[in-house]
């Protein structure tokens, strides 16, 4: 495993404010000069100045009058784009639990390097994220990485069990911006459906990401035509819209906010926009591997290619571009999972499923983009606008005065080729090594501290 990055000790003195510095005493002053600052939510596309302090957003363009001038810090960053700092809603950092594959520290230094300013973080983790002691313990691992700020998702059900309610408001209570059962199914859909009356009660937002135990049953491959000629473990479509049916379903009895994470194929599309038609609270995600890859690219028996929910067909994958052009596809996620070389090392069916994608999430969406598939604004809003507002991150992912400073600067004219021996992560399971993209971060701010900076 890669060594954890140094620490930039942004939360070692308990006094100091919990994500960063004190205001007025030891936060960073910055003023990024010239760049293309470009956010549709808040309308804005101009070359400008803007100005962050204490962690804030204090002016654009004009300085304010009390500004510190010499003493704050510069950049001068014509050419380049300055962008909402990217939320990512569904990524694993492995810590605690699976530390020999990867740490929040590792994780949050390659969050930062791609761009992304939020992490939000799923429960299955050792122990379960069921009790507010684990999330305070994540999120204080995280300000001693002091990167990226990590979120968490609390558990709807004690160690994930589908047994038996956890303790959902207090997790609320305790600073979790959602609840979910991860990918873990409820043995009982009356406890499903109590479950969803009690988030509903105290509208809290739940993420389900349906997959039925049955069907998907050892499957590690789309079940179609490459799965049969290879003798993979084909995995049903059935096995994601069946639950999702019945999810829906309940969501109409019980009013309860749910956010899908990561749909995979045509059929699940479909449902969605149904019941989206129909006015019911529900959205969904897609992760962005799912949106380049499909079938085919297990046909070599790529490892790196064994994704859960697995990668469908060209159809699936065009209908899943064609719903994130059109909104349908509220969020684009990494799904990050970091594994150690050993996980991807077994014959295909056995290893360990997942991407480290945390660098390429930003990337493989602004190569939408360039490829005409979504505009830009729909992919901002894709990763910044909706998922700040999905888990009522009020105070981020925009770029307006009074908002957090997090932002990400892009050289829109950089070329470059991903080189996974290179990567950040302390995983470098990627299927895009090799891959050549058109945009690259050159720097991120946290909370108003430059916590990346490309150094080449």
């Amino acid at each position: 495993m890669k060594d954890a990055p140094e620490n930039l000790g942004l939360d070692y003195d308990p006094v100091r404010h919990p994500e960063g510095c004190r205001p007025g005493i030891d936060c960073d002053h910055w003023v990024i000069r010239g760049a293309r600052l470009r956010d549709p939510s808040s309308e804005l596309d101009r070359n400008d100045d803007i100005y962050l302090s204490n962690g804030r957003i204090i002016a654009i363009g004009e300085a304010p009058g009390d500004w510190p001038g010499d003493t704050a810090e510069h950049l001068c960053a014509e050419g380049h784009w300055l962008i909402p700092g990217i939320i990512d809603g569904w990524a694993r950092l492995r810590e605690p639990g699976l530390e020999h594959k990867a740490t929040i520290a590792t994780e949050s230094a390659a969050a930062v390097a791609g761009g992304i300013s939020t992490l939000v973080m799923p429960p299955d983790t050792t122990p379960v994220l069921d009790t507010v002691a684990v999330a305070r313990y994540i999120k204080r691992r995280a300000q001693l990485a002091g990167r990226a700020r990590v979120v968490a998702i609390g558990a709807m059900t004690q160690q994930l069990e589908g047994e038996l309610l956890a303790e959902m408001a207090a997790l609320d209570e305790g600073g979790c911006v959602a609840i979910s059962n991860a990918h873990y199914p409820f043995h009982d859909l009356r406890l499903m459906r109590r479950a969803l009356e009690y988030a509903a009660t105290f509208n809290l937002q739940v993420l389900l990401q349906p997959i039925d135990p049955s069907l998907s049953a050892r499957g590690c491959a789309h079940d179609g035509a490459v799965a049969t000629r290879l003798g993979l473990p084909g995995l049903p479509v059935s096995a994601e819209t069946a639950p999702l049916a019945q999810l829906i379903a309940m969501i109409n009895e019980t009013g309860a906010r749910v956010h899908v994470p990561m749909i995979s194929s045509a059929a699940a599309l479909k449902l969605i926009e149904r019941a989206k038609a129909d006015g019911l609270p529900i959205t969904a995600g897609v992760s962005a591997h799912q949106l380049w890859l499909t079938e085919m690219d297990t046909d070599a028996l790529d490892p790196n290619a064994h994704v859960i929910p697995p990668l469908r067909t060209m159809r699936d994958r065009d209908a899943l571009r064609r719903g994130l052009a059109e909104g349908l596809i509220d969020t684009v996620v990494s799904d990050h999972q970091p594994h150690e070389p050993d996980a991807k090392l077994a014959p295909f069916p056995e290893t360990e499923p997942g991407i480290s994608g945390l660098e390429t999430l930003l990337p493989l969406v602004l190569k939408l983009v360039e490829e005409d598939v979504i505009t830009f604004d729909r992919a901002i809003d894709a990763l910044a606008t909706r998922p700040a507002s999905l888990f009522g991150l009020s105070d981020a992912g925009s770029i307006a005065v009074g908002q957090r400073a997090d932002l990400a600067l892009i050289d829109p004219d950089a070329m470059w080729s991903l080189d996974s021996t290179g990567m950040a992560s302390a995983g470098s399971n990627t299927p895009f090594a090799g891959w050549d993209f058109a945009h690259r971060v050159e720097a991120t701010w946290v909370n108003g501290r430059r916590v990346f900076l490309r150094e080449e």
